[in-house]
């Protein structure tokens, strides 16, 4: 998939959610900024519906939203936490040499929540994947929040409310952001079509929207898989590009966006497949590694991949976090396209 993702191409605006309860909760909250927990399925559109509310919100919104994914923040190490270039700018050497790993995201967690706002008068925080806060750490965040209301937002987006911790909770309105029906997702993909100029019928889309079982993203990927392999999304081009690929096609749609730098789509089809489908970092590794020799990659592409991956294979077998070591795969494939 060469061409621009068309998650990103077409991200929804505030207006284009197709949910309209979400609608309602999220312009309430651009006329009058409060902290929010989005909760809801993978796939369901949360991050990309707390984007639209900060395009609204924000005149500068790449400087004014903060997106802190909570799974690769808290997996990382303190060497990877320090070198990270969306923190560094935080983390003196001294702090760096003396701090432990918790000291340093407590301290990410308590600058990301004060610098001024670039423009307006206050900036958004958003938290991903939010269940994977550890309990101490969620008492941090609440000091945090509790320090920095008046000049910053905080969103919280998790598949498990039930994770947070009640003193978190009391301070967020609650928006349930339930996955999309198959005439939503339906919906969504015939604007994006028309848009692209992509011949299709309503069969075809209407394949697209099952196969994806109410996640917006996969349906969007799919698609656009199936365009730019046989032409048209009709139910025969769409069957013959989705109909028999099973976690093929998920593979490949982490790797395109990988490789455009998409590392938040990349990791949250990752977690889809760790966590949704039950496969193992092992399983996942072996899926890449066989995408990769069915003509993905080839020649030098094809040798630094393999060469990644048995370093990844080594990292899997001390049995520590898969989603930080397939995750670290996924970052070091982007940085190889970049260059």
């Amino acid at each position: 998939m060469d061409a621009p993702l068309w998650t990103e191409r077409y991200a929804p605006d505030l207006a284009d959610l197709p949910q309209a309860e979400v609608r309602e909760y999220l312009q309430k909250a651009v006329e009058e900024p409060i902290n929010l927990v989005l909760y809801g399925p993978s796939g369901a559109g949360k991050t990309a519906a707390v984007r639209a509310l900060a395009r609204e919100a924000h005149d500068d919104p790449d400087n004014d939203l903060v997106e802190i994914n909570v799974a690769d923040f808290f997996g990382m190490t303190k060497k990877e936490v320090a070198n990270d270039p969306r923190f560094s700018s935080f983390i003196d050497s001294k702090r760096r040499r003396n701090s432990s790993k918790a000291d340093l995201i407590n301290h990410v967690l308590k600058e990301s929540a004060s610098y001024s706002p670039v423009a307006g008068s206050y900036k958004t925080v958003v938290l991903d994947n939010a269940e994977a806060i550890r309990e101490d750490f969620q008492q941090a965040l609440r000091r945090v929040m509790e320090r920095h209301h008046e000049a910053t937002q905080f969103v919280i987006t998790t598949r498990q409310p039930t994770k947070l911790i009640p003193p978190i909770k009391s301070r967020c309105f609650p928006v349930a952001v339930r996955a999309p029906t198959p005439g939503e997702i339906v919906t969504v993909l015939e604007r994006i079509v028309e848009a692209e100029g992509v011949e299709y019928d309503e069969s075809g889309l209407e394949y697209v929207a099952g196969y994806a079982g109410g996640d917006l993203r996969k349906a969007i990927l799919g698609a656009q898989t199936t365009a730019e392999k046989e032409g048209e999304i009709t139910m025969n081009a769409a069957y013959e590009v989705l109909g028999d690929v099973g976690v093929t096609a998920d593979i490949e749609a982490m790797l395109d966006a990988a490789e455009a730098g998409a590392f938040q789509d990349a990791r949250k089809t990752l977690d889809d497949l760790l966590v949704d489908e039950g496969y193992s970092g092992g399983e996942v590794l072996q899926e890449i590694l066989d995408v990769a020799h069915s003509g993905r990659y080839t020649g030098d592409d094809l040798a630094e991949l393999t060469r990644l991956a048995g370093e990844i294979d080594a990292d899997l077998a001390e049995a520590t976090s898969d989603r930080v070591h397939i995750g670290h795969l996924l970052a070091e494939l982007g940085a190889e396209a970049k260059t």
